[in-house]
């Protein structure tokens, strides 16, 4: 584990770097930030408070014990033995040309220095460095600990050796990281947004509609078809089975029609600002800030699991991020096994406040899962004809489990042999205290029959060995599986 610890600086602690605060410190890293501003250290907290209430939730797996959090006296005490240095300061040139002048008189040489800027090029950004081949731009999307995607840009001085480093370790911390093939103002995202916000501030200006209809035109449509297909994925399946070409060919007309303003900007002032501020305080104005993001992470954690669920997206991000979460260790089949180990997600509530049974259930059933994939009856064994179908579950509920708490399964064998095995499954909370125990009853089938059938190899052995080591175990009191 030591060799995959690493040390972030964060120059500069506002919402984006506080995000990027919180990413890599839930990742494992040890985090230093630096910022001149008295209030930093609340602010940065408040952000951390909001990951991990949210970014856990996420996987189906224990995210790496949380880093160290230290805030420096300066960039020099922040960048120092730091692996990723990432400035997030006020989007003006000279000042982020300063900041990454200082920041590389005291950082390591091999240390990747990124941007966060959402608008300069990095060619702009190293003018004048002393290494402009040691700093690249790393745009992400607030809320950073939860939004996946980072715009990757190099100018023509960064080697290739920097770039894949970079996209290594983004994507060693959950993150969806995207090499822009050459640099731009505004990168590519920023200038998509951009185009939408202009046309949003005409249609305001005009008065064709107010902010909330705007959004609400947004999140009830297209804003939902972008979330899981993006823009031209979703125009090719439009054009139905003669495809993108079909799609272009039917509504390509329409660009030279008068539809947009896009190469105009509403003037902003004070009378278009007042009037945007004040149809959007009428919007959402009876909510905090805070109160805003929590809605928003409970949003966006919601969307996303559910397209784990489809491995889709930003769910099959998120699943390949369980799988290098997920523990290859060997199994010592003489105690019980962990099954699971995770976060209680924020979309696991009831309107009681806590986990529901649903969830319990879905628990248990992805330890059982983990559990024979242990037993080698993995996608492999599946995929040969074999598999255990479950023929009765028994639950009892103990305690509340809460979002954001820490939850784990232990896992054993009661009885096995032939085509049945019963399991047990405890739930436990962090301080180990029981929130609920499970029996299953399974019965191995061949796939192709439908029918029972005894286990085959590798899965028959490993059983075998299993079965002698977990039933000398003492037996839970008050079994019931299997009883008539």
């Amino acid at each position: 584990m030591a060799a995959d610890k690493h040390t972030a600086a964060i120059i500069g602690g506002g919402v984006i770097g506080g995000g990027w605060a919180a990413r890599f410190l839930l990742n494992g890293w040890d985090v230093r930030v630096s910022d001149p501003d008295p209030e930093a250290e609340r602010k940065i907290n408040e952000v951390l408070a909001n990951a991990r209430r949210s970014l856990p939730g996420l996987y189906n797996q224990k995210l790496p014990p949380e880093g160290e959090l230290t805030f420096a006296a300066s960039i020099a005490d922040a960048v120092d033995g730091a692996d990723w240095i990432q400035e997030s300061v006020p989007e003006r040139l000279e000042i982020k040309q300063s900041v990454l002048g200082e920041i590389q008189a005291a950082a390591p040489a091999g240390a990747v220095i990124a941007s966060s800027t959402s608008g300069f090029k990095p060619s702009e950004l190293a003018d004048g460095a002393a290494n402009p081949g040691q700093i690249l731009v790393a745009h992400p999307y607030n809320p950073v600990y939860l939004l996946p995607l980072v715009e990757v840009v190099r100018h023509p001085d960064v080697s290739d050796d920097i770039v894949a480093r970079a996209m290594h370790l983004l994507t060693a911390a959950g993150m969806k990281p995207v090499q822009i093939k050459k640099e731009i103002d505004a990168h590519i995202g920023d200038r998509l947004l951009e185009a939408v916000w202009r046309e949003a501030l005409w249609l305001i200006k005009d008065d064709y509609a107010t902010t909330e209809e705007i959004d609400d035109i947004m999140r009830y449509s297209f804003g939902i078809r972008w979330a899981q297909m993006g823009l031209f994925e979703t125009y090719r399946t439009a054009g139905g089975e003669a495809g993108m070409e079909h799609f272009i060919a039917q509504f390509a007309p329409a660009l030279a029609w008068p539809w947009s303003r896009l190469t105009d900007v509403p003037d902003l002032d004070a009378a278009l600002t007042k009037k945007i501020a004040a149809q959007s305080d009428a919007q959402s104005g009876n909510h905090s800030i805070r109160e805003l993001e929590r809605l928003r992470d409970n949003n966006l954690v919601a969307i996303m699991r559910a397209l784990k669920g489809q491995d889709w997206g930003a769910g099959a991000l998120l699943n390949q991020h369980d799988a290098r979460l997920r523990t290859q260790e060997d199994v010592d089949w003489s105690g019980p096994v962990e099954t699971a180990n995770r976060v209680v997600p924020l979309d696991w509530l009831d309107y009681n406040g806590h986990m529901n049974e649903t969830h319990y259930l879905e628990v248990v059933s992805k330890a059982c899962d983990r559990f024979l994939i242990l037993l080698g009856c993995d996608s492999t064994y599946i995929e040969a004809g074999n598999s255990y179908f479950t023929v009765e579950n028994i639950i009892n509920h103990i305690d509340e489990a809460n979002a954001g708490d820490t939850i784990r399964v232990e896992s054993r064998i009661i009885e096995g042999g032939g085509k049945k095995l019963h399991l047990y499954h405890e739930l436990l909370a962090a301080d180990g205290h029981t929130l609920a125990t499970a029996e299953q009853m399974l019965i191995h089938v061949s796939l192709e029959t439908r029918r029972s059938s005894l286990p085959e190899e590798p899965v028959a052995s490993v059983l075998e060995s299993a079965i002698a080591a977990q039933t000398q175990m003492q037996r839970p009191e008050g079994l019931k599986a299997g009883k008539q």
